[in-house]
């Protein structure tokens, strides 16, 4: 890509990460119950509007949600060296968060009220070291199964010039949470 048109996709990865952070609220959680209580759409939209607490661990590790719909979803993060490990890339744990969260999030939006999630299973393979200077990344999840008990997905995490950096896939239970 030439370099003119990989700093404007830059520039707009960028402002899209700024604009989805300044709409989040401050960190916080809500109740299984609550949270079961809401379809998945309301869910995200009111995270992403600011109307529910942004999840303290998405926080913590510094990544947002960007984009979601039935099935699918995107989050964007930029690593740096808080997120080293001792031998000066990022560490592996990162990008295990970035996919556990997106193919979760991919699941729960196909869930019905009062049904919830566990991951299960959690399969990474790293294609090439994290930095701290390549970036912001983004964090893809897509459903592959929606059965009655587990689910399915992938993942994969890939730069500003769709290098990349590890996939993964998922399985997760589907809960009751009316119980």
């Amino acid at each position: 890509m030439p370099d003119s048109s990989r700093t404007e996709k830059l520039n707009q990865w960028i402002a899209a990460g700024e604009a989805a952070r300044a709409r989040l609220a401050s960190p916080g959680t809500l109740s299984l119950a609550e949270v079961s209580a809401l379809q998945p759409e309301e869910f995200f939209t009111q995270i992403g509007s600011g109307e529910l607490p942004c999840p303290p661990f998405g926080h913590l590790v510094d990544f947002v949600p960007l984009e979601w719909s039935s099935g699918y979803f995107v989050f964007q993060g930029t690593p740096d060296t808080r997120h080293y490990n001792p031998l000066g890339s990022v560490h592996g744990g990162y990008a295990a968060t970035l996919l556990d969260s997106c193919m979760g999030c991919a699941i729960h939006t196909l869930l019905q009220p009062g049904q919830g999630y566990t991951t299960t299973d959690l399969r990474v393979s790293f294609v090439r070291a994290l930095r701290g200077d390549i970036g912001p990344v983004r964090a893809e999840g897509r459903i592959v199964h929606l059965g009655r008990s587990t689910a399915l997905a992938e993942g994969r995490i890939y730069d500003v010039d769709d290098r990349l950096y590890a996939v993964g896939s998922t399985t997760c239970l589907i809960l009751d949470m009316r119980k």
